[in-house]
């Protein structure tokens, strides 16, 4: 299996972010603001895909939606904590669904952080950067 889409090619020091979401807009607009901040992305767009590429790709940081076909965001959060080398990839949340609720038991269920649908990307971004600064998942300069 490969990746629906990959966008690296840069710089092997840059930090690469797997985004799973069913909706293929959100997908190639938060794919393009990522790398245009220095990020290589590769996109999944459903709950059993993203844990065939977390494997096979080894992301240093998801983006996950909860609603997602082939399994949700919450069984892709349960799944990747059963596996070691997955367990310490921060999993940021980004979804439509309402925060009431949700937002708490994503945090319980491993997540970084909850963002609802849409997000502010300046807050997005800071969130991404402060997540692989603390040194879950990535060990390379960050971009500015």
């Amino acid at each position: 299996m490969t990746p629906e889409s990959w966008n690296g090619g840069g710089p092997r020091n840059r930090a690469k972010i797997m985004i799973v979401d069913d909706d293929p807009d959100l997908r190639q607009g938060l794919s393009l603001r990522l790398r245009a901040n220095h990020f290589d992305t590769f996109n999944v767009c459903d709950g059993y895909s993203a844990i065939a590429m977390a494997q096979k790709e080894k992301p240093h940081l998801i983006i996950l939606d909860l609603g997602l076909p082939a399994g949700d965001g919450f069984a892709v959060l349960k799944s990747l904590q059963q596996y070691p080398a997955l367990s310490t990839i921060p999993v940021i949340v980004l979804t439509a669904r309402d925060p009431e609720g949700n937002e708490k038991r994503t945090l319980e269920s491993g997540a970084v952080a909850f963002f609802q649908k849409p997000a502010d990307n300046d807050e997005l971004l800071g969130v991404i950067r402060a997540s692989l600064q603390a040194g879950w998942g990535w060990g390379g300069p960050l971009p500015s």
